[in-house]
């Protein structure tokens, strides 16, 4: 019998959440994919959405390749780039779009051996300061990339530092140094990620970029009747059951002692798995679809969570750690940091995907 920790990818639910992307920014939304599709896994999830997209963004071009010999033939978008100049030959095989976000990528279109034009996203930096051209220099960069006779279209894009932050005026400013340094010049745009695709009308261009929300994760504090849907349910079991009595310590470091006597539940998940080691006691779980708590610390493989007041709890009982009826973002918040990093880091995991 083999470990009952399972990740259930519910892609109905997927393909509901890009089409509501879609609805709320109008336009064309590229789906992104990369790092495993959030941990999603990237290529099924992909296939799923492959007839309904206008395109796919991914960080690296191996995670591009890897959709390409898998058969995805819509578009796919480089968010990064190339890290290196030779990687525009395989760019170019794999027809690929791609970011651009320095002057000094520029000559290497000029210098490259291009046999096919390319359509690049230029990277505007207009605030979050990562990557991008500075938004004064976007005009000179376009034209360019215009005078090397290589490229077949331009678009314009940016990214939003705090566009889950509502009462926010960065994400406003940041919108008007991107719409004053593309002003003039024929670019498609590309401004919105999930958060703003959300909960800011006046950053939707001709392009979204839809991540997170596409796996049900909270990008924004806006919440809709038909959102966020989670696509994954990560699942265990009890696989043993402790009836300790009240003033014992449990788990590493001793750091819970029981109140009062205590049927315990061993559970087949722990840090090597991705669930949050930081997690506190207290900490959410649903037993038997009932809402519990974990008591003491996260182990490597295991953690424990209290049954007492649980209906029909024993070995083999499931135990939700995240999905349908437990946003992971309530996970997440109590282990200090954000949803996406727990769907990235999901591992040993048996992945089931339903339809």
């Amino acid at each position: 019998m083999s470990r009952p920790l399972t990740a259930t990818i519910h892609l109905s639910t997927l393909r509901h959440n890009y089409l509501l992307a879609k609805r709320l920014h109008g336009g064309r939304v590229l789906a992104v994919v990369k790092a495993n599709a959030y941990g999603h896994g990237a290529v099924r999830c992909a296939s799923a959405l492959a007839s309904l997209v206008d395109g796919f963004a991914v960080a690296t071009i191996e995670e591009a390749i890897q959709l390409r010999e898998a058969g995805i033939d819509r578009p796919i978008l480089l968010l990064e780039g190339w890290f290196e100049p030779c990687e525009l030959v395989l760019i170019q095989q794999y027809d690929l779009w791609t970011a651009l976000h320095s002057m000094a990528q520029i000559v290497d279109i000029e210098v490259a051996n291009i046999h096919k034009p390319l359509t690049v996203w230029i990277k505007v930096d207009s605030g979050m300061h990562r990557l991008g051209i500075n938004a004064g220099d976007f005009a000179l960069a376009h034209a360019r990339l215009l005078a090397t006779g290589r490229i077949d279209k331009i678009v314009a894009m940016t990214h939003f530092s705090r566009a889950d932050e509502l009462d926010s005026q960065c994400t406003p400013q940041q919108i008007d140094r991107f719409t004053k340094a593309v002003a003039g010049l024929n670019v498609e745009t590309s401004l919105s990620n999930s958060g703003s695709i959300l909960a800011w009308p006046a950053a939707h261009g001709d392009w979204g970029r839809a991540g997170v929300m596409l796996y049900g994760g909270t990008s924004t504090d806006r919440v809709l009747p038909d959102w966020p849907l989670p696509v994954m349910n990560f699942d265990s079991k009890i696989i043993a059951v402790r009836e300790l009595a009240a003033g014992e310590p449990l788990g590493y470091g001793a750091r819970f002692h029981t109140d009062r006597p205590t049927r315990v539940g061993v559970v087949a998940c722990g840090y090597a798995d991705g669930y949050p080691r930081a997690v506190p006691t207290g900490t959410p779980v649903l037993v038997n679809g009932q809402r519990s708590r974990i008591i003491g610390r996260v182990s490597m493989d295991m953690l424990t969570v209290d049954l007492n007041d649980i209906t029909g709890a024993d070995v083999g009982s499931t135990v939700r750690l995240w999905g349908e009826g437990l946003p992971a973002s309530e996970v997440a918040a109590a282990a200090g940091t954000i949803d996406y990093e727990l769907f990235c880091n999901v591992k040993r995991a048996h992945q089931i995907y339903e339809d």
